[in-house]
């Protein structure tokens, strides 16, 4: 029965309230990519240039200037949930550039205990199965200098897949838009998330459905809507760089988060709600890179009714080698019990450097 219901959970929150829009719709494609924007407490929108902007600011894929490459690896959840990320990246010509990325985000391995007891009343665990629920993105980016000196427009066009074992499966579709100026050490962007409303449409098996529609009476006796909208959010950044000696250097980078609905961010309003974020990196030579950053600031209600403020603290590691780029960041540093820290390691690699 325990399994029946946590079933039906998964079903009822993946599908729920459909063809309305969501609050929080398709949110793992909000986590975000590359170690170094995770170190930097993902402020990265007026900051990135590089194959890794074709998620962060597509705009900025316009300072690619041979092949790139882009891996990630990360672990959530004490590692029951994995999280993966490859992308490449070419110019197409001396004012444009274009990248290609694919993300999964799943679970796997899940006991699948619809038919664990037979007709006959008896539990026979020969019937239980494994099946893994799994969320794809596969993103096309491009970007062009405008006329205008310094300012970038990007766009990112996504598709979706997401999958839950042989219950459900849904395909959807999406657009982002972007800009990125810079003026001398200053760096500016803005990121449009979903401008077209991220829709995902299901089809539920209505098989499997059945086998869980009586787990607990009186509930889930329809089918759950089949499909269901993303709200449009925005990401604008400010950023500078400072040179502090021959060798030593530091970018900074400030962000305000926007969802375009009330949610418990640190600023909400039933019209927007800010989450504010800020990321540092200090370089040595270029080469060797600290980076520390603060974000996900959140207004949590207490069991008394009281409340306080979370935030969420980030740090991390780099290294360059030529055009190697290893980095490392360490998440979710503020988790009740350490229970939820993550790890995340990436390698970038830039062909540029080898010719």
């Amino acid at each position: 029965m325990k399994n029946h219901i946590a079933l039906i959970l998964l079903l009822t929150a993946t599908l729920g309230y459909g063809q309305t829009f969501r609050k929080y719709s398709n949110e793992f494609l909000n986590i975000g990519v590359d170690a170094q924007a995770f170190g930097m407490g993902k402020s990265m929108v007026a900051t990135t240039g590089d194959v890794n902007s074709a998620y962060w600011n597509p705009a900025g894929l316009v300072h690619v200037k041979d092949y790139q490459g882009s891996l990630m690896h990360a672990e959530y959840f004490a590692g029951i949930a994995k999280y993966d990320y490859v992308a490449f990246a070419m110019p197409v010509d001396d004012k444009s550039a274009v990248a290609f990325s694919l993300i999964r985000f799943g679970v796997d391995d899940i006991l699948d205990t619809t038919e664990l007891i037979d007709s006959q009343g008896n539990i026979d665990y020969n019937r239980v199965d494994l099946f893994s629920a799994a969320d794809y993105a596969f993103n096309i980016a491009y970007a062009r200098l405008l006329p205008i000196e310094n300012l970038n427009i990007g766009f990112n066009g996504k598709i979706v897949r997401r999958n839950i074992g042989d219950f459900a499966s849904s395909w959807g579709f999406g657009l982002d838009a972007s800009l990125q100026y810079k003026s001398n050490n200053w760096m500016f962007g803005l990121m449009l998330r979903d401008i077209t409303t991220t829709f995902n449409v299901w089809n539920i098996n209505e098989d499997e459905f059945e086998k869980i529609q009586t787990a607990i009476p009186g509930e889930n006796q329809e089918l759950p809507e089949t499909t269901e909208l993303t709200l449009p959010k925005a990401q604008m950044g400010v950023a500078r760089k400072f040179e502090l000696n021959r060798n030593f250097g530091l970018l900074t980078e400030f962000d305000l988060n926007m969802r375009f609905t009330k949610t418990n961010d640190i600023i909400s309003s039933d019209f927007v709600s800010i989450d504010p974020g800020v990321g540092f990196q200090f370089d040595y030579i270029n080469t060797v890179f600290l980076r520390a950053g603060v974000g996900n600031l959140q207004t949590t209600l207490e069991f008394d009714d009281s409340t306080s403020t979370s935030f969420q603290p980030n740090l991390g590691l780099g290294f360059r080698y030529k055009g190697i780029y290893i980095d490392y960041a360490l998440t979710n540093i503020g988790s009740v019990g350490n229970a939820l820290y993550s790890n995340v390691f990436s390698l970038k690699v830039d062909f540029e450097y080898f010719k």
